[in-house]
């Protein structure tokens, strides 16, 4: 049964979304409010949160930022009476798959449910942080929507810092990650992570840092 996350807190209208949802056979997880939303995120079975921005403790979008702050590639639909096109172009930047506006029809709601439930291979071969996102098939990586060029080895480094974006990566664990023949060296490692903070620099990229730790490895952050 497919496990979904609906974040609404009019009564009314999320009464309704759960008759709905768990007629179709979707098992509905509903909270209220932003605290309650990120307890219930944790839920390692959910495949989609449905979203709502207006919410008593604060705004929706703060919530998105925080599943992809994390990496998570977990869909999500936002829920809304915002029509103007600024709150849309957010959404979408911070990395909402989909939006529908209040007043809505169920019909159109579970049409725009299934499509994005459908999507986990696209989602797989993705990584985002912030306005970084990373097309892990084609080995690209854009940042606002521009190219970022980087070596082989520049592009798996970064790949897996943004998998573990905001925690501590060791350079052992580094090592292990892009050198499978055991023939690199922290050095080697050090200068790659060197070169990555050239090409964000060479790239305009002034919201993401890595982070040097003394004496551990690097942390991927926004400043």
């Amino acid at each position: 049964m497919i496990e979904i996350l609906l974040v609404e807190d009019d009564p009314a209208l999320g009464r309704g979304l759960v008759v709905n949802l768990e007629h179709e056979g979707y098992k509905v997880h509903w909270v209220r409010d932003l605290q309650s939303a990120s307890l219930a995120n944790k839920r390692k079975t959910l495949e989609l949160i449905i979203l709502d921005l207006g919410l008593p403790d604060g705004s929706g979008f703060h919530f998105l930022q925080e599943i992809r702050a994390t990496g998570s590639r977990l869909p999500v639909i936002i829920l809304t009476a915002k029509t103007d096109e600024d709150s849309i172009v957010e959404g979408f930047q911070l990395g909402a798959n989909d939006y529908v506006r209040k007043p809505f029809s169920d019909r159109e709601l579970l049409a725009r449910i299934r499509a994005a439930i459908k999507e986990p291979q696209i989602r797989s071969q993705q990584l985002r942080y912030g306005d970084l996102l990373l097309l892990v098939e084609q080995r690209q990586v854009k940042y606002n929507g521009k190219e970022v060029g980087l070596s082989p080895r520049e592009f798996d480094i970064l790949a897996y810092i943004v998998q573990k974006a905001e925690t501590v990566v060791t350079r052992e664990a580094l090592l292990q990650e892009v050198d499978k023949s055991g023939e690199l060296f922290d050095r080697t490692i050090d200068s790659n992570i060197s070169h990555l903070r050239a090409r964000f620099r060479e790239a305009g990229i002034k919201s993401i840092q890595i982070s040097s730790i003394y004496g551990v490895g690097y942390r991927l952050e926004k400043k």
